[in-house]
């Protein structure tokens, strides 16, 4: 397919924020005050204008006390020299103090760390700039620390009232299969969407915690692709959307199963929403038996497609694009959550797509063992 490609790499978008408020900061260090010889001297007028007084009342001095005219000279030239030699020593100390600290300020990612990093200083402004930075660290570890406590206590709520809620919808599903009829599919059809909304913002939750809620494992593709199709199979049939499956039998990958049947099942009603009339599940292995190898699996469908300039953006949170915005009931949030799982589970993922032909989108699954002896139960 001739189309336009994006990756979502395996870093995702927090450390892309990360990045990002990085990058700002250096950009934002290049206007400090750079530390020169110039810009020294400068704030060293007082200084040197004593120097220059203290130089022409020797000149001035001396020959009235009696001392010959080299004498003075050699005394003139003896504190020049002193004075020079002095200055350059305390410039010299000062300029590698600062040029470290530029250097650090520019590439590090965590303010906390920065005092760590820099060598106490011999003189008084160096250690004050240093008790500065210690402190400010503190600050903002505190400040940080304060923060993902709060998240975590939201999360936790989320996540209750989720589960809190999933037992009232299981309720009416049982009520609904007692009760057959054209009215009950109807509400049965609309009862799935609101637990496939109720799913998808438990998964957000849970990919922003930093504790580990998952576990990888082998992972059978073809029993994850069908159970994702499975769940969604209401959707599906509505939509007239018909799964087709070219994932050989016993084909397993290491992933963790219900994070994975729910990142199938995002793309499976993407393309069933978006216009598809089918949907292929495809997988092949790359270069088993050696350290890049990996399993591929290619979800595609011959949906509407997605416009050229909205295919960079598709894993960003939030972005609905021309095709969403026109269907009018997009969220912006089933790649973006796709991507970011992919990102936790050590997966990638990549996405192509021509508008009026479809979408490809295809997830890779390392062979590294050491994924599941690091991840796994």
């Amino acid at each position: 397919m001739s189309a336009n490609g994006v990756r979502a790499g395996a870093a995702g978008e927090a450390a892309g924020a990360v990045a990002d408020v990085a990058a700002a900061g250096a950009e934002a260090f290049d206007d400090f005050p750079a530390f020169t010889p110039g810009s020294y001297l400068r704030d060293n007028l007082i200084g040197l204008a004593a120097l220059v007084l203290c130089l022409v009342s020797t000149v001035m001095v001396l020959p009235v006390l009696g001392v010959s005219l080299a004498g003075t000279w050699l005394v003139a030239c003896i504190l020049t020299l002193v004075a020079l030699a002095a200055g350059f020593a305390d410039y010299w100390r000062k300029a590698r103090f600062y040029q470290e600290l530029g250097v650090l300020v520019a590439q590090v990612r965590q303010a906390c760390v920065l005092p760590s990093l820099i060598a106490e200083p011999s003189f008084l402004e160096g250690r004050i700039a240093l008790a500065t930075a210690e402190r400010l660290a503190q600050l903002a570890g505190a400040e940080t620390e304060a923060l993902n406590n709060e998240a975590a206590a939201y999360r936790r709520y989320v996540e209750l009232w989720i589960h809190e809620t999933k037992t009232p919808i299981a309720a009416i599903k049982l009520m609904l299969a007692n009760t057959p009829g054209p009215e009950a599919s109807k509400i049965a059809r609309e009862l799935e969407r609101v637990e496939a909304q109720v799913d998808q913002a438990l998964y957000y939750a849970r990919s922003t915690s930093v504790a580990k809620d998952y576990a990888i494992r082998e992972v059978d593709l073809g029993a994850a692709a069908r159970e994702a199709c499975k769940k969604n199979g209401r959707f599906l049939i509505e939509r007239g959307c018909v799964p087709a499956f070219a994932i050989p039998d016993g084909l397993t990958v290491l992933a963790d199963e219900p994070w994975l049947v729910f990142m199938l099942g995002q793309l499976v009603v993407n393309a069933a929403k978006y216009g598809a009339s089918s949907v292929e599940f495809s997988a092949r292995e790359v270069e088993p038996g050696t350290s890049r190898g990996r399993t591929v699996l290619e979800v595609r469908d011959n949906g509407c497609g997605i416009p050229a300039a909205d295919v960079p953006r598709v894993f960003e949170r939030g972005f609905t694009g021309q095709v969403g915005r026109a269907h009018g009931s997009a969220t912006g949030m089933g790649l973006y959550l796709v991507a970011n799982l992919c990102a936790a589970l050590g997966l990638h993922v990549g996405l192509a797509s021509e508008e009026g032909v479809g979408t490809r989108v295809i997830l890779t699954f390392p062979h590294d063992r050491t994924r599941k002896e690091l991840f796994g139960a």
